[in-house]
């Protein structure tokens, strides 16, 4: 197991037992856990959770469907950002004399 591979781990159980902690099932825990996918969104989350605790399963899923939003625009963004570089490099490079 790679060192990413652990810290993935790690930060998922992490986020599975503060769940567990406010008294909601490990299977949400898991769910919610498999939906953000990323370390960085599961630490986010993790922070959520002991930050605000929330009290019913509703504000849990509406924070996991915010951050899952947020990744998704910043992975468009980062996207749209290469697109646009690679479109100005080959602009760029019609330009030169030869």
């Amino acid at each position: 197991m790679t060192d990413k591979q652990k810290e993935w781990l790690q930060v998922r159980n992490e986020l599975v037992s503060a769940i567990c902690e406010l008294g909601f099932p490990q299977e949400l825990g898991e769910q919610i856990a498999k939906q953000l996918g990323g370390i960085r969104s599961m630490s986010r989350m993790t922070g959520y959770l002991y930050r605000e605790k929330p009290r019913n399963a509703e504000l849990i899923v509406d924070e996991m469907l915010s951050i899952c939003s947020d990744a998704e625009r910043w992975r468009d963004k980062k996207a749209s950002e290469e697109a646009n570089a690679r479109y100005t490099e080959y602009l760029n490079e019609r330009r030169m004399p030869d």
